[in-house]
């Protein structure tokens, strides 16, 4: 059996008989004299000892088993999943069996017989197997309900040549395994088109696992995309299962891969390949089954430059390549994706029979939506919560005019309000850099989560 065993006792005789007949039916048996060594036996251990074998009286003359209550509670302070069985004298068997109360295991008494402490030893290594399965899906569980609880459903609105395009290929492409890249201006429905993808696909009834690799600092890039053990760095206070690892079976959603530095690219690489991850602290790979869905608002030359992307990285990212065009090059999609969301937010919103006048439906279809169709949809959430009629109308939607840059700074020479200032600055950047909100972000000197929050807080 593929286990490791640490054994405890002061007994030479102990350990040696012990280690001889366990050694013949478990991968690797460690014996120890000295009790306060097990927390660095148990820190050095890789993978952790499946199973202890702890004796509860250390020292010449020692009867009352509180250095075995003592150990005990150490081991399970370390390791809280560990699997400890008590080596006692006939005399000590109901004490034992207050220490089984306390958290071990079970217990051998002495002398034993081989059968008997062999059968102990493989049930407890079985415990510890049937633990750690049930602590993993724990955390499998915990990862898949904070993915499906910011998932929605979208359809793929619009009939325009250039979606029909697209929809085309998603036919062809979505019930296979092989990867894409989704290519496209931010806000155009990357997330959602991947969305499709995977509802389409054979993997539809597993886990669709979004990551936003723009909003992940790279100092927890490996933690969150590869998991940690417990005790890998300072903050790592119990084992966590990583994204990837998370979504074995179901699909990979890597959105903004154009923002992954090279050098973390170099570490996605080699998961791709391997289809294996290890774990922070870990020196055991993983096996995972994934189809992976990348996006990026990155253009084609861009991707292709070395200085931004390695090569080997995209051609195992771009089996398939969709390119989603910006919304005002599909104009004729706009009136059914704003009914759509006008439906959605009147139900939301509880404001029965609301609807778009005409005046404000020409609007939409003459404004030019750098924010594309994510712009659109906060525009159309806007207008329901600010209208006051039956019909919505222009001003509920409260477009931004594109300003020249001279007439921007004449604004702010003359409005010192930093509030509104502010709001200025920020649609300036955001119009440079067409809604891109990684460069945008950079170019105001804020992360992605800042410019989010502020974004918020003026209805941007």
């Amino acid at each position: 059996m593929n286990n490791r065993i640490l054994i405890v006792d002061d007994d030479e005789d102990i350990l040696v008989a012990s280690k001889l007949l366990l050694k013949r039916h478990f991968d690797e048996v460690v014996i120890c004299n000295r009790p306060e060594q097990i927390p660095q036996l148990m820190a050095q251990a890789q993978p952790a000892f499946d199973v202890i074998l702890l004796d509860m009286n250390f020292g010449p003359g020692e009867s009352s088993c509180e250095q075995g209550f003592s150990w005990l509670r150490q081991i399970l302070e370390i390791d809280p999943q560990a699997v400890v069985i008590l080596i006692t004298a006939h005399g000590a068997i109901n004490l034992a069996v207050e220490a089984m109360k306390q958290g071990a295991t079970d217990f051998v008494a002495k002398p034993w017989q081989n059968e008997k402490l062999l059968a102990t030893v493989s049930a407890a290594c079985q415990l510890r197997q049937t633990r750690m399965e049930a602590t993993q899906l724990k955390q499998t569980n915990k990862a898949l309900s904070a993915a499906i609880a910011g998932s929605e459903a979208h359809p793929m609105l619009g009939r325009s040549k250039a979606l029909e395009k697209v929809k085309q290929i998603v036919s062809k492409a979505a019930a296979t395994n092989a990867n894409m890249l989704l290519l496209g201006e931010n806000g155009t429905g990357k997330e959602m088109l991947a969305r499709t993808i995977h509802a389409n696909s054979l993997r539809a009834d597993n886990v669709f696992m979004s990551i936003d690799l723009g909003a992940v600092p790279e100092n927890l890039f490996e933690s969150e995309l590869f998991g940690h053990k417990k005790g890998a760095f300072t903050d790592a206070r119990e084992d966590r299962v990583g994204k990837i690892q998370a979504a074995n079976g179901g699909t990979l959603f890597l959105d903004e891969i154009g923002n992954l530095p090279l050098h973390l690219q170099t570490r996605l690489l080699t998961v791709l390949e391997q289809r294996k991850v290890v774990p922070l602290g870990s020196n055991e790979p993983i096996g995972v089954d994934i189809r992976l869905i990348s996006a990026t608002n990155l253009s084609v030359e861009k991707l292709q430059d070395e200085q931004y992307f390695r090569q080997d990285l995209l051609f195992r990212l771009n089996t398939v390549e969709i390119t989603l065009p910006p919304l005002r090059e599909r104009k004729e999609d706009i009136e059914e994706i704003a009914q759509h969301y006008l439906a959605l937010f009147v139900r939301k919103y509880q404001k029965a029979g609301l609807k778009l006048s005409p005046e404000s439906t020409a609007t939409l279809l003459d404004y030019h939506w750098p924010g594309n169709v994510r712009e659109l949809k906060h525009a159309l959430e806007r207008a329901v919560i600010l209208s006051d009629t039956k019909h919505l109308n222009i001003q509920d939607f409260q477009l931004q005019k594109t300003l020249p840059d001279n007439h921007s700074s004449t604004m702010q020479e003359q409005d010192l309000n930093l509030e509104r200032m502010e709001k200025q600055v920020i649609q300036q950047a955001l119009r440079k850099h067409k809604y891109n909100i990684s460069h945008a972000a950079k170019a105001l000197g804020l992360t992605r989560a800042a410019l989010y929050r502020r974004m918020e807080k003026h209805d941007l």
